[in-house]
């Protein structure tokens, strides 16, 4: 099994091994919530890197990744545990016909482990031997209040109650991430549970790095023109400024393109990959395009 980090520069060097490029502030509180066994809750922007954390501590520790993914409607159901209930209807009409009908042992065959289905959260609570999975919590603010205060016992005490089993508890804390895109605040009891970071965009040398490490084939010029014009357009009134991941398949694609540096043309063709809304795009078509590429420019 191998071990959490035991430091802040260790935590800095296994995130870097797995090409996450993080800040120290980063770094400190995730190697926080590792030490002390606490779920890590994280907000931000959609697409800065909150979900991939989860990816990249499963990696690096060899640990397995059980991810709930959050919707709207989400139940215990879907979160925890169901009841197979066709294999218990066979059971008990099979129970029948061999004769057996004492109520109590049916009920208690019915209600055994091998016709629980375990959903994400039960799954994270059981023993593994390479160590406590880590679970990713992903997008809770899609979810509703019911559903944060059903997950208090979980994030509290790492169990979670059957009534028709009992109490099951993890033999060790599971790694928590919990991510939120902030469409709604989440409730202070749940916050309480968690350390916390906001997971913000990165400046430019962080921008850089982190296209260095994740698409090494863009040539370098081009990579501080794409950062560049990344940063310049994340202050302009958009409905949705670009995360990393489009600066990364922006990138991506302009390397498809075999493009060795951004001209207007280029730019406004592109603009589809980087931008996901019509408004946006229409916005920095044209002439708005080539007035920030010039400054661009004129600042490298």
């Amino acid at each position: 099994m191998i071990h959490a980090p035991a430091s802040i520069d260790a935590t800095l060097d296994l995130l870097r091994a797995e090409s996450y490029v993080a800040d120290r502030g980063f770094a400190t509180v995730l190697f926080l919530a590792l030490r002390l066994g606490r779920p890590l809750f994280l907000e931000g922007e959609a697409g800065v890197g909150k979900t991939e954390i989860a990816k990249v501590l499963a990696r690096a520790l060899g640990r397995k990744l059980i991810r709930l993914q959050c919707y709207e409607g989400l139940d215990s159901a879907a979160a925890l545990y169901e009841w197979n209930y066709a294999g218990q209807m066979m059971a008990i009409r099979l129970g029948e016909a061999s004769g057996e009908h004492d109520r109590a042992k049916l009920a208690a065959d019915v209600f055994s482990e091998r016709f629980l289905v375990k959903r994400p959260l039960l799954q994270a609570l059981e023993a593994d031997p390479a160590g406590p999975p880590v679970l990713l919590i992903d997008e809770l603010d899609r979810t509703d209040e019911a559903f944060e205060a059903f997950l208090l016992e979980i994030l509290s005490d790492f169990q979670a109650t059957i009534p028709e089993l009992g109490t099951i508890r993890a033999p060790a804390p599971p790694i928590v991430i919990i991510t939120s895109n902030r469409t709604r605040e989440v409730h202070d009891a749940l916050k309480r549970r968690c350390l916390y970071h906001w997971v913000d965009y990165p400046d430019t040398a962080r921008e850089l790095a982190i296209l260095k490490a994740k698409a090494p084939r863009v040539p370098a010029q081009l990579s501080k023109q794409i950062v560049a014009y990344v940063q310049a357009i994340r202050q302009e009134d958009l409905f949705k400024v670009p995360g990393v991941a489009e600066t990364l398949d922006w990138a991506t694609a302009l390397v498809e393109l075999d493009a060795v540096a951004l001209d207007p043309a280029l730019v406004s063709d592109t603009l589809g990959v980087l931008l996901k809304y019509q408004d946006d795009i229409v916005k920095l078509q044209g002439s708005r395009a080539k007035e920030i590429l010039d400054q661009v420019k004129a600042g490298l």
